[in-house]
């Protein structure tokens, strides 16, 4: 799947979650997405900090 072809998925399953429902779940389910992103950079970035620094102390 390209760049293109991702955002369309996304905004395609955003209008579709926004037709079935409330703005209740709406919110809940933007912070929960939100969160997740946050928590999956905040891995990723874990793992290439710690990972350089074993790199750096073995050279």
């Amino acid at each position: 799947m390209n760049s293109c072809e991702l955002v369309s998925f996304v905004s395609s399953v955003a209008c579709a979650l926004s037709s079935n429902c409330t703005e209740d779940e709406l919110a809940i389910m933007a912070a929960v997405f939100s969160q997740l992103g946050d928590t999956l950079d905040t891995i990723l970035v874990h793992k290439e900090i710690c990972c350089s620094d074993k790199i750096k102390k073995t050279d």
